[in-house]
Parts: structure tokens; C-alpha cells; sequence
């Protein structure tokens, strides 16, 4: 068998339910990592699976110049749950298309090609994205890339505003960098950012793909620093584990957003997952909780293993510790010693993306596991 997997992992996965998974001999694994971040509400979540089988039993594909309910209600949904201003919904299927759809829509509003991204950034695989996404391990093999993009360390208000001209079409930017290492910017960073590309005249992207969806206490990580972007972008668990991405926009963005599609942009069957999702986070509170049982975790690992890493970081369920040894070697004895499933961000952070369904009761389970395998690290 010959495939383009790369770090295939030792354990193969038969099922999942709520926040565990189950390897081929029956061993559970809490799963902390819910594929980066792709099953807010658990694996084989009723109100998914419900609304999944229902959209087949009628109907699997369509595409989307016909009208069909799952799309309208998922655009609905997710209208519904957009920051104010952003109501107006483009979907896809996955970050690096939202992401790709976010940087051609604010060329062709504004009518500019500058670029600004910023250092330790990740936005994507595809042509464009990957010009914005920093590390260049990523890039490089794929060079040359669209142009005209320029990069500014993270959390920097001055050197943003100094990067940011007339001749700038977007700033892309998370509001907690996931894949760089779950760093949290400086208070008013964000609103900074606002200020600086309404003075230009260009859009502000914010890449929700891995912080929205509730994963850090609400439901965009935006709304904590009470900034609303141009555009807004989010995936990973939008559609509780079915492929799908989302570009929210302002209306300036969406009058002038150009000629661009995608085949399968809003299948049904995709579109029933989204509503049944992002319905479910808002009329059960998903994201308090969230926020509830995070702080809970991040305060017992700050008293068990606190003095034994470098760091414990993040909002909600987005956990970053930074710990003294390589990252992949404790996600190792973590699955292996302990039945935990957790996830790297770059080389030293082992990163925490658990569903958002996790109780109290789960959170002692990941801190009693990350005590044992990284307490009294040297």
C-alpha cells in the first residue's frame, strides 16, 4: 500500500464516541488532540450523525447553484452566529479554501495585491494561504508563490502599523496562533490591527479556522477582544469532523468579491452537518463550557506540572505547554503510557484541542496523565 502520509501513527482508530476514541483492540484513548481540533462536540455526536443520516437518506449531492434547505439552514446557522456585520456566508471545505477565498476576496475589493501575515502564522497548504503561512519548511518546496507578501512579528502593534500602507489589500491574522505554538497576543493587539487597516483602507482577515467554533471560551476568539474583522474564517469544527470551511464577510468585501466558486461548496450533506453543529454550540452553551472546564484544566496543570515546563498557555480548550524536552517524544509516552491523544505545535509545545463537551471529571484524566508522563521533566 503506497500513500502521501507521512508521520502515520502506531495506533490504528476503529471508532470514537464523545470525547474518547477506540484503537482496533478495543483500548480507549481520551482524545485530546479531536484532529486538530475538529470535533467541538465529540466524536459520533447524535444531533450530527442524525442530521448526516437524514440529508443521505434524501438526497448526498447537488451543487449549489441549485437551492436545497440543509444549505439554507446552514447559512442561516452560521449568519446567525457571525460576528455583527459579517452575515454575509461563503462556504467551502476546508481553512486553506476559506483562507484562499479570504485573500482573493480582499484583492479584489480593494482592488490591491500587498499581503501582510505575520511570523509563526499558519494559514494553509494551497498556493496562496501557503504564501502567507510563515514556517518555511512548508514553503520552500513549493516556491516560487504569489508575491508581494510581507511578514511582521506576532503581537507587534508597531511594527503592523508600519507594514500596513496603501498599497495593502489584507492583514491575515489568528487571534491565538495554533500551529506556531498557542501564542496569545498582547492585549489590544487585535483592536490595533483594526484600527491600522481601517485607516489604510484595506480588510482585515481574521483566521478563526482553528480558534472559532467556541474552542477558546466563546464562540470566535475575536469577540474577547471586541473586534469584529472584514472577513472571518473557520473550518476544522465547523461540521464536527465532515470536510467543511466557511469565509464570513462584511458587506464591502461581498459586493466586490469577484468570480470565485467551488464545485462542492455547500453539499448538502456537508451543510446538514454545519447546521446541526454550529446550532448545538449556541442553544447548548458548548463554548462556556469551554471556557469553564479550561480555565479548571489549565489551573490543575499549572499546580501539578507548573514547575516542571517551561509554559502553560491559551484560552478555554486551546492549551499550549511549552515543556524542556522535544514535543514528539511526549506525545508519545502520552499515547502510549497514558491513553492520551494530543497533538505537537512546532517543535516543544505539546498542544491540547480536546472537545468541547470535556467535563471536570476529563480534565483530572488529562491532568493526572500529564503529570505522570511530564512531571519532574528535566
Amino acid at each position: 500500500m503506497s500513500n502521501f502520509i507521512h508521520s502515520e501513527k502506531p495506533i490504528r482508530i476503529e471508532r470514537g464516541e464523545g470525547p474518547y476514541l477506540y484503537d482496533t483492540n478495543g483500548t480507549e484513548y481520551l482524545d485530546c488532540g479531536a484532529s486538530y481540533a475538529c470535533t467541538p462536540l465529540g466524536h459520533s455526536h447524535p444531533a450530527v450523525d442524525e442530521a448526516v443520516h437524514d440529508q443521505v437518506d434524501r438526497m448526498t449531492f447537488v451543487q449549489a447553484s441549485y437551492p436545497v434547505d440543509a444549505r439554507d439552514r446552514a447559512f442561516d446557522a452560521l449568519a446567525a452566529a457571525a460576528p455583527d456585520g459579517l452575515e454575509n456566508v461563503w462556504l467551502c471545505n476546508s481553512g486553506t479554501e476559506a483562507n484562499e477565498a479570504a485573500l482573493k476576496f480582499a484583492r479584489s475589493a480593494t482592488g490591491r495585491s500587498k499581503i501582510v501575515a505575520t511570523m509563526q502564522g499558519f494559514h494553509g497548504r494551497t498556493m496562496g494561504a501557503l504564501a502567507t503561512t510563515w514556517n518555511s519548511d512548508y514553503r520552500d518546496p513549493f516556491e516560487p508563490l504569489i508575491g508581494d507578501v510581507e511578514f511582521v512579528p506576532y503581537g507587534d502593534s508597531e511594527a503592523l502599523a508600519e507594514a500596513v500602507d496603501d498599497e495593502t489589500a489584507a492583514v491575515i491574522v489568528e487571534p491565538i496562533q495554533g500551529e506556531g505554538g498557542i501564542n496569545v497576543p498582547t492585549d489590544g493587539y487585535l483592536a490595533a490591527a483594526r484600527e491600522c487597516t481601517a485607516d489604510a483602507g484595506a480588510a482585515l482577515v481574521f483566521d478563526e479556522v482553528q480558534t472559532g467554533m467556541g474552542r477558546t471560551g466563546t464562540l470566535w476568539a475575536s469577540q474577547q477582544a471586541g473586534v469584529v474583522p472584514d472577513v472571518l474564517t473557520t473550518a476544522k469544527g465547523l461540521a464536527n469532523g465532515l470536510p467543511a470551511g466557511t469565509a464570513l464577510c462584511a458587506d464591502w468585501i461581498a459586493e466586490n468579491h469577484g468570480p470565485h466558486n467551488a464545485t462542492f461548496s455547500g453539499g448538502p450533506v456537508v451543510s446538514a452537518a454545519v447546521d446541526a453543529t454550529v446550532s448545538t454550540l449556541v442553544e447548548e452553551e458548548v463554548p462556556s463550557n469551554a471556557d469553564d472546564v479550561g480555565a479548571y484544566l489549565r489551573a490543575g496543570l499549572d499546580t501539578e506540572i507548573g514547575d516542571d515546563v517551561r509554559d502553560i498557555r491559551g484560552e478555554g480548550l486551546m492549551i499550549g505547554i511549552e515543556v524542556k524536552r522535544g514535543a514528539n517524544r511526549a506525545l508519545r509516552d502520552l499515547a502510549l503510557d497514558a491513553n492520551l491523544l494530543a497533538l505537537p505545535a512546532g517543535r516543544s509545545v505539546v498542544r491540547l484541542l480536546p472537545p468541547l463537551i470535556l467535563d471536570e471529571d476529563d480534565a483530572d484524566e488529562v491532568i493526572d496523565a500529564l503529570s505522570n508522563v511530564l512531571g519532574g521533566e528535566s
